[in-house]
């Protein structure tokens, strides 16, 4: 599949919530192939153009477990602490910035097969289903930074959606090419 870059309007909307579970697992597996392929470790749905939210997580190799995470129609229902990290996003490129996030969450979410859970995370898996949510709400780390921030990045944002503005006028042809 492919990532949806910065300027695309999908990634500024806030995503259905999932209501066919029998139509997501094809869908999941071909998250988790685009996911590793281009080296995440969380991949929002509508970051491939999909309107629907789910998230899929993979810290297992930065972190002790080897658990990954499909959580569905996942909303924050309470925070506490704070920290400060690093975060990169697959949808912005190249772009790195030091975010501010609460340290420990409550998640409300279904799994993958309709089954209602309540856990708290914390750590990378707490920060990636946190910058996860924000997409699936239509928010980007550049959203989370200070004005000043995010001026220091506004050239390399305007490059990332001229060029999601190509690609979307290269697909728009190529479909009308098969009609």
């Amino acid at each position: 599949m492919d990532i949806i870059q910065y300027g695309h309007p999908i990634l500024r909307k806030k995503c259905e919530k999932v209501t066919d579970f029998d139509a997501i697992p094809k869908l999941i597996g071909d998250m988790f192939d685009t996911m590793y392929e281009e080296e995440g470790i969380g991949l929002a749905a509508n970051q491939v153009g999909v309107d629907l939210n789910l998230m899929i997580i993979d810290v297992s190799h930065t972190e002790e477990t080897d658990e990954i995470h499909t959580l569905i129609n996942g909303e924050i229902i309470d925070s506490w602490g704070e920290s400060i990290f690093e975060e990169g996003c697959l949808s912005i490129p190249e772009v790195r910035l030091e975010v501010k996030r609460p340290e420990f969450i409550k998640l409300k979410y279904q799994t993958i097969n309709g089954d209602e859970k309540e856990d708290e995370f914390s750590g990378l898996l707490g920060r990636a289903i946190q910058h996860e949510i924000d997409h699936l709400n239509g928010v980007f780390i550049v959203d989370r930074v200070s004005p000043l921030v995010r001026m220091q990045v506004k050239k390399q944002l305007k490059e990332i959606e001229k060029e999601s503005n190509m690609k979307k006028r290269s697909i728009n042809r190529k479909e009308s090419f098969v009609l």
